[in-house]
């Protein structure tokens, strides 16, 4: 079941998002979490490596490195379980419930903006 349809937003909401794909080259465990989470480097170009905490445990770390993930990068940093994360990797979640990251369907340069 999907969710309700959230208010309308103007394009300026959209276009205040900086948005980009990232490279996976670090997955540790993050057994202080409140829920199911790793910890999560992320390659993101020019930007550097920036870290996330992701409730994506389902896949196996080895599953994740090398991967690319779309990322929302110009939220505030968020301290979770004491551990301070930059970027927030986009997901949906599966028939089964668990978060797929999105990551696009041919390979882009770390850092590239989505539109």
């Amino acid at each position: 079941m999907t969710a309700p349809l959230k208010p309308p937003a103007e394009v300026a909401d959209f276009l205040n998002l900086d948005i980009r794909v990232g490279r996976v080259v670090q997955v540790l465990p993050f057994p202080k979490a409140r829920n199911p989470s790793y910890k999560v480097a992320v390659d993101l170009g020019d930007l550097g490596i920036k870290w996330s905490s992701a409730q994506i445990t389902h896949y196996r770390p080895e599953e994740l490195v090398g991967g690319q993930v779309v990322c929302v990068c110009n939220f505030p940093p968020r301290n979770i379980a004491g551990f301070l994360s930059e970027v927030l990797i986009l997901g949906a979640r599966n028939a089964a419930g668990d978060v797929v990251v999105l990551t696009p369907r041919s390979a882009v340069p770390p850092g590239e903006t989505v539109y």
